[in-house]
Order: C-alpha cells, then structure tokens, then sequence
C-alpha cells in the first residue's frame, strides 16, 4: 500500500472499531453479521489491509451506517467541501485506475458521489447492494461498458444511466482510451433496523 493508502485504511479501521465498541458489540457478532471473515475483521480494523469495497459496504450495512461514514469525520457539518485531490480512494488498479468517494450523506437514506478513472482494460466488478439500491452513472470521457445483470450498455462521452443497484453489476473500459466517469448511488434504509421495519410493513 501507499502511504495515501496506508493512512486511508488506518482511519477506516480506527472508525470501525470505534462503531463496533459504541454498539458494544466483539469481533466475532460483527463479522456475522457483515459476512467477513473474523481474521479480516480484525485485519480492516488494524489497517493491515486494503479492504475492498464490498467489504466496506458489507461492513458499514451491518453497523447501520453508511459508507460515507466510515472516511469522513464523525461529526458532519452542514455544509462539506472535498477539494480536488482529497476524496477517499477506495479502489485502485494495478494499472492505476482509481475510484474516489468525493462526497456522501449519513444513514438511513445514503447518497454516494464517486469519481472514476479507468485506464484501457480496468473493470469493476459489484455485488449486489441492499434492496432499492439505485445508481447513476454519466461518462465525462471515453468510453464504459456497463453490464447489469445479464444487459451491457456501452456508454461514450455524455452518456449517462441510471439503473438497479440491487443487482450484480460492472464497470470495464474495453477501450484503447483512458475513461472518466461520476458515478452516484441512493441507498435507502441503511442499517439492520431500517431493513427489519421495512421488511415488517
């Protein structure tokens, strides 16, 4: 990892813990209930590790927050501002694309803004979100396939979708171009209390 990396991964562990004592809950009932393993449990909480961002979003669900929560300050202000350069990169290439969270809202109902660079041959693959997961993708140059579920739409500059989040997608620039990209996503009732109420109606 880098140094950016490095520190990255040491604030998101910090902040895990930090969740996971408030709700007074062991190591063993949290990754139960995000469905990691215990040894990459403690490994996210040491920033021992790069984790991705699955295992982020499966974390954040299970401590009822949202994913934003777990890179920016606990205490929000009403008005945030991410300069260029200082977004959360929560995914990285080896051949140097790159995924930045640049701005978010709190649980239950979470808004996520990314910014993405995919060099020629970068694919992102995600698995399902929670239920009423949408997302909304434009592209700002280039060209992004996106497949979700078993239908590929190939997006050029300008472009934009919007389609279920709640559904295996991906990402890959097939082309011989870089490719950029925003990307964001709403995902309602954030936590295991809103998904039990909304299950309950």
């Amino acid at each position: 990892m880098t140094s950016d990396t490095t520190a990255l991964a040491a604030a998101i562990g910090h902040r895990i813990k930090d969740e996971r004592h408030s709700r007074s809950l062991t190591l063993d009932q949290l990754a139960d209930a995000a469905g990691v393993s215990r040894r990459m449990l403690i490994n996210v909480e040491q920033g021992a590790t790069n984790p991705s961002v699955g295992t982020l979003l499966r974390l954040s669900d299970a401590l009822g927050i949202g994913l934003p929560s777990l890179v920016e300050s606990p205490s929000p202000k009403p008005v945030t501002v991410t300069r260029n350069g200082e977004g959360a990169a929560l995914w990285t290439s080896e051949a140097g694309g790159k995924g930045t969270l640049v701005a978010g809202s709190e649980s239950p109902d979470v808004v996520e803004l990314w910014d993405w660079t995919f060099v020629p041959g970068d694919r992102h693959e995600s698995e399902p979100h929670s239920k009423g997961t949408k997302e909304f993708l434009q592209v700002r140059q280039g060209s992004i396939t996106v497949q979700v579920g078993e239908q590929s739409i190939v997006l050029q500059t300008g472009d934009a979708v919007s389609f279920p989040g709640d559904v295996a997608h991906s990402y890959t620039n097939v082309s011989r171009k870089p490719a950029t990209f925003t990307m964001a996503v709403f995902e309602p009732g954030v936590g295991p209390n809103h998904r039990e109420a909304a299950t309950n109606e």
